[in-house]
């Protein structure tokens, strides 16, 4: 029997520190970020509007680098930046122009982008620029129609899915949720995030913070979270990326914070538009 195989051998390896040895950086960032985000709902008018839009130009120089801009042999690596200041710019001039025209802008980065995407991904790349500016613009307006509290617990759950994902998932373990595209992702933390969701929203109905309806929406919001995680790892598993980018240490870049966020804020949306999202402490 090899050391491995005894009881205090696998105790052992359960607590090698390579399992937990970026949690001291990724906790560091994940507060820095967390601060920033809460800063950010707290502001209001024209700081918000340009808070979101630089975030979104961010995660839109990284779209632009993973789906073709990424061999400077091939294009000019100044195009990544371009398409990023262009989508910021674009982004902004949405949210401070009112009416629905201006959301016809967002034809602009979407022209601009593919003639240097690659042709295979051209399709992910429009999707991923819709669904990064539409969440981007959804989290102001949602901010102002729904009022804060509303978006804090869409946050909240998004969060809280995330980060119980990751340590019941690396403590449980147990089978994968989808190998193929996310091969860290277990059903353990899976359905850690959908119990976590589920008791928030548990929380603020017995509060009388929020209607029942709360209780089906929360893990839909959760779901739609881990969807939106998914989607930018199958985007990255496409293009042989591990990261997309390395802007944030311990976290890779600005779409892998933000992925499940965008795809929380998308549903979100939807649900507003159809009067079907709750309203939180009105």
């Amino acid at each position: 029997m090899t050391g491995g195989d005894t009881p205090r051998g696998r105790l052992r390896d359960r607590l090698k520190p390579g399992k937990w040895s970026d949690l001291r950086k990724r906790f560091g960032w994940g507060a820095l970020l967390l601060v920033i985000g809460i800063v950010l709902l707290l502001s209001s008018g024209l700081w918000m509007r340009l808070g979101v839009s630089v975030i979104a130009g961010l995660m839109m120089w990284e779209l632009a680098r993973l789906t073709g801009w990424r061999h400077p042999e091939f294009h000019s690596p100044r195009h990544p930046v371009l398409i990023g200041l262009l989508s910021g710019l674009v982004l902004l001039t949405m949210l401070v122009l009112s009416g629905d025209k201006p959301l016809l802008l967002i034809l602009l980065p979407i022209l601009a982008g593919l003639p240097g995407t690659h042709s295979h991904e051209r399709p992910a790349y429009v999707l991923f620029t819709v669904a990064i500016l539409g969440a981007a613009y959804a989290l102001v307006a949602m901010r102002e129609v729904m009022g804060l509290a509303t978006v804090f617990w869409i946050v909240a759950t998004v969060v809280q899915s995330d980060v119980l994902g990751y340590f019941v998932g690396r403590k449980v373990g147990g089978r994968k949720f989808w190998p193929s595209i996310s091969p860290k992702k277990t059903w353990s933390g899976t359905l850690a995030g959908w119990v976590g969701a589920l008791v928030l929203a548990l929380g603020l109905w017995v509060s009388g913070l929020g209607t029942w309806p709360v209780l089906l929406v929360g893990p839909l919001l959760a779901i739609a979270g881990q969807f939106g995680d998914i989607a930018e790892s199958w985007l990255k598993r496409r293009v042989g990326a591990k990261d997309s980018s390395q802007l944030i240490p311990g976290h890779g870049g600005v779409m892998d914070r933000f992925d499940a966020m965008s795809g929380a804020l998308l549903l979100a949306l939807v649900l507003m538009l159809v009067h079907l999202l709750p309203i939180i402490g009105g």
